[in-house]
């Protein structure tokens, strides 16, 4: 791989604000970044460094590089390791933690926001639970899912850089090379967070998290009449919004355990991620979820049952009798459903290409009928979708072309749709060309593996314009599904 780093580069270390480690010191642990002997920068996303001011020639220096291990540090920066709890597999783990990741602090976007710098991979911390480390192909693959979510217009944390650390890593018998991930977020408190401080025992603990993320996800919270009720239902109508964008792209995110869903409602933790290529609605990815928990049309039930914890840790904040305050958390977590189906319901409006005319129930009929058509004939469900763009320029023949024989069904569907006017234009909008297809990112993290980053940069690339079709017959091939005969994709937790 070709070494990245600028001896020459200007010399402006970042400043970054320390808010978590000060204001929540009880959620917050001490971390010492490993050193690493060959740093090598494998990736700097430049359109990040600029958002947070971060000096992208300083961070390309030997200074800069070490920066992004955690081990050369700006004045006043402690690293530490946030401190949560979680559900797992439907089991309470009354501390989980950041068992191989610190937080070095927090930027100021252009916007004034605040923004995490966080660090994976840095070596053990005093929660972890194997060796602390981490291997480049799972990195990389942080990266560049963070950059798909990110151009398909879905929340997402997102990868400042990549770095090599030149130390070999065994996994599972296989030797791979070390890396480190240098991630960014809204913020990076969990459902975890507060379900580890309503197990702590300190009510101003949970008051003062609370308090925490009004200020800094949810201000409008602040000024309603019951700002904790307010910042709960907050909550719950973004992770409707962002469970509704998984699903709209056919996103399977495989471990949606309390200490992997963000307060601020954005996609985080990409190891045993996957996108649907043939329409399975019951898919399932991951190697250690034999019983489908996290599949992909579980998702808003999981989603929900999340937030149910979530606001049992809240409920001591929402009113001083408990079984008013349960009541509350129930009423509030109820209208997950609703508030979910409304945002599903604009989503696949958008992919049909259809305007505000359009009846919602004839919307959500539409849709139904179509995903049953998808998943009675396996149909590619990217594929289909971007299809009706042409179909809605009078021409069914590519969308005919995915199934096999004469379909009434589709027929029915067809004329059914095309009668409410649908715009193509809307439709190549909102429906990708390309999407993080699963054989493909694997060919490319193989060859970023043995030093080759040429496919990776390709597929980046082609992630970060997805709704622009390329020429060429070798672009052609990004928007397949895997081949015919292709082996289940396969993925794994631990990244």
């Amino acid at each position: 791989m070709t070494l990245q780093t600028a001896p020459d580069a200007a010399r402006r270390p970042p400043v970054l604000e320390q808010n978590w480690g000060r204001l929540l010191p009880e959620l917050s642990r001490p971390a010492s970044p490993a050193r690493t002997p060959d740093p090598r920068l494998i990736v700097l996303n430049d359109e990040i460094a600029e958002e947070l001011d971060l000096d992208a020639r300083w961070l390309r220096s030997d200074d800069g590089v070490r920066f992004l291990t955690g081990e050369h540090r700006a004045v006043g920066t402690f690293p530490v390791a946030q401190v949560y709890a979680g559900h797992q597999w439907g089991e309470f783990r009354p501390i989980l933690g950041d068992g191989r990741a610190a937080l070095l602090g927090e930027g100021r976007d252009r916007r004034g926001r605040l923004r995490d710098v966080h660090l994976k991979g840095i070596g053990p911390t005093s929660m972890s639970r194997v060796d602390g480390f981490a291997t480049l192909g799972p990195m990389l693959r942080e990266h560049l899912m963070g950059e798909a979510m990110q151009t398909l217009d879905v929340p997402t944390t997102r990868a400042l850089a990549v770095v090599s650390t030149g130390t070999p890593r065994d996994r599972d018998g296989q030797v791979l090379p070390g890396a480190v991930l240098a991630r960014t977020a809204a913020s990076h408190v969990r459902f975890g967070s507060f379900e580890y401080a309503r197990t702590h025992g300190d009510p101003g603990l949970l008051r003062r998290l609370a308090d925490h993320v009004i200020a800094r996800h949810h201000p409008r919270a602040a000024r309603a009449e019951h700002p904790y009720r307010a910042l709960l239902a907050e909550i719950v109508e973004a992770v409707a919004a962002l469970t509704a964008d998984w699903m709209r792209i056919g996103f399977v995110h495989g471990v949606l355990s309390t200490d992997n869903v963000l307060v601020s409602a954005e996609t985080i933790d990409y190891g045993p991620c996957a996108f649907l290529d043939a329409y399975e609605p019951g898919a399932s990815f991951s190697s250690i979820d034999a019983l489908g928990r996290y599949a992909y049309d579980r998702q808003p039930a999981i989603m929900r049952w999340d937030l149910e914890r979530l606001a049992e840790s809240i409920a001591p904040l929402l009113d001083a009798d408990p079984a008013s305050a349960t009541r509350t958390a129930a009423e509030i977590t109820a209208s997950f459903d609703e508030r979910y189906r409304a945002h599903r319901s604009l989503a696949f409006r958008r992919k049909l290409g259809l305007g505000r005319g359009a009846d919602r129930a004839e919307v959500d009929g539409l849709t139904d009928a179509a995903l049953a058509l998808l998943a009675e004939h396996a149909i590619d469900f990217s594929g289909f979708w971007r299809d009706l763009a042409a179909a809605a320029a009078g021409d069914e023949r590519p969308v005919r072309s995915r199934f096999l024989g004469e379909i009434p069904g589709l027929d029915v569907w067809l004329r059914r749709w095309r009668a409410l006017g649908p715009d193509e234009d809307r439709i190549r909008a909102t429906s990708p060309v390309y999407i993080a297809r699963n054989h493909l990112v694997e060919e490319a993290l193989a060859a970023a593996v043995d030093g080759d980053i040429a496919p990776y940069t390709q597929l980046l690339g082609l992630l970060r314009t997805p709704f622009a079709e390329r020429a060429g017959r070798e672009n052609r091939r990004f928007a397949l599904p895997a081949p015919g005969g292709s082996s289940q994709h396969v993925t794994y937790c631990g990244t």
